[in-house]
């Protein structure tokens, strides 16, 4: 597979089932905040944690991108003249979703409860967590938008969601794996 092939020169590039777009439309900035999404998961990933952790993440990471060809493909061009499905892979559905919400719900049994909002950092994983928490909550927004606009499958839009809530306990928990400190954060009073 050659790497470069100078047909996105002219600031278009292609979507899956070839319709040509600028560079700047909002389904290549949707599916390319979820690849960014992505690689500050590898990043967490590749930090020392639980070998849980370690198989979750890869797990999302798979995840993001069968949401990116899901994003990548236009409404139009979901399906060809013969009626099959155009993207022949397992698409995001409740079971991925599910597996964020019972991973949410493990990880939030040993967790004290939360009082106040809690600064991000304390250790570089749970900053990178919080980085990733912060990119995922801007593809959703992206993605919300994209849904206004054209169709899109709306498991993607709760899968995002439900992924960022996941990265934040994620956070809670590496703080305490890490032996950090969670630093809430407490408004000055005015004087």
């Amino acid at each position: 597979m050659k790497i470069y092939t100078k047909t996105g020169d002219k600031g278009k590039t292609s979507l899956f089932g070839g319709t040509r777009v600028p560079k700047y439309h909002l389904r290549i900035e949707a599916y390319g905040t979820v690849d960014e999404l992505n690689s500050y998961i590898g990043l967490i990933r590749d930090q020392k944690i639980d070998s849980h952790t370690h198989k979750i993440l890869l797990t999302i990471q798979n995840e993001l991108f069968t949401l990116g060809a899901m994003l990548a493909t236009p409404p139009e061009k979901e399906t060809l003249k013969s009626g099959k499905e155009r993207l022949n892979i397992n698409k995001i559905n409740t079971n991925s979703i599910t597996l964020l919400e019972v991973e949410i719900d493990k990880m939030n049994e040993s967790l004290p409860p939360m009082t106040n909002f809690i600064l991000p950092g304390g250790h570089t994983t749970v900053s990178f967590c919080h980085i990733a928490r912060c990119i995922c909550r801007r593809a959703e927004r992206i993605c919300t938008q994209l849904s206004d606009e054209s169709s899109i499958n709306e498991q993607i839009i709760v899968y995002l969601n439900r992924l960022s809530d996941y990265l934040f306990v994620l956070a809670r928990k590496l703080t305490i794996d890490n032996q950090a400190q969670e630093i809430p954060w407490i408004p000055e009073k005015i004087k």
